[in-house]
């Protein structure tokens, strides 16, 4: 396998892959510690334009059921109207607006992303990991990206204080995307 470290050889559409994906978050709990969680059921599909990146689109959508922090009290609070209220709002899209190159391997892609029935901006960083044709011949392309948000600012405001100051969670949340996707014929 070979990987091919050029982008403007890559135009074309592509599917994330759920597979070799992960969509995760990070949040501060009870101000000292980090919960980590993901999301095992999504979908999404990129459009790569090798030769002008300002023309590349991406788009996700999140079954908000998925969630999974390892503790399933915790992932049912989550999914409860404290939080996410799954039963109302099923779904978080993310669609993107437009995409720019930093430079090297290194990409921007801002878009609206959709929690609780809020449509707010998000910049995603995005490193390019490269392309490959995998054993079984799929031409596959590979990013990692970051960015952070305010849950608050989608209405995501449930919090219970502590006795020493300060709350149970975070308000900022850091997302993170390791993300695979398979070329379409």
């Amino acid at each position: 396998m070979t990987t091919t470290p050029d982008l403007s050889t890559l135009t074309g559409d592509y599917t994330v892959d759920p597979a070799h994906t992960t969509i995760g978050f990070t949040a501060r709990h009870a101000m000292v510690t980090n919960v980590k969680g993901k999301f095992l059921d999504f979908t999404g599909t990129l459009h790569l334009d090798g030769t002008d990146p300002s023309r590349s689109t991406a788009s996700l959508d999140i079954t908000m059921d998925s969630i999974d922090t390892g503790s399933p009290d915790r992932d049912g609070h989550l999914k409860s109207s404290d939080f996410f209220n799954t039963g109302e709002y099923p779904t978080m899209t993310f669609r993107s607006t437009k995409a720019e190159s930093l430079g090297g391997d290194d990409y921007r892609i801002t878009g609206d992303l959709s929690i609780l029935g809020t449509t707010k901006p998000l910049t995603i960083d995005l490193e390019f990991n490269g392309a490959v044709k995998d054993p079984f011949g799929n031409e596959r392309v590979g990013f990692e990206g970051k960015a952070e948000i305010k849950r608050s600012e989608w209405g995501l405001t449930w919090n219970a204080a502590l006795e020493t100051g300060g709350v149970l969670v975070s308000d900022k949340i850091k997302l993170n995307f390791d993300i695979s996707a398979i070329r379409q014929a």
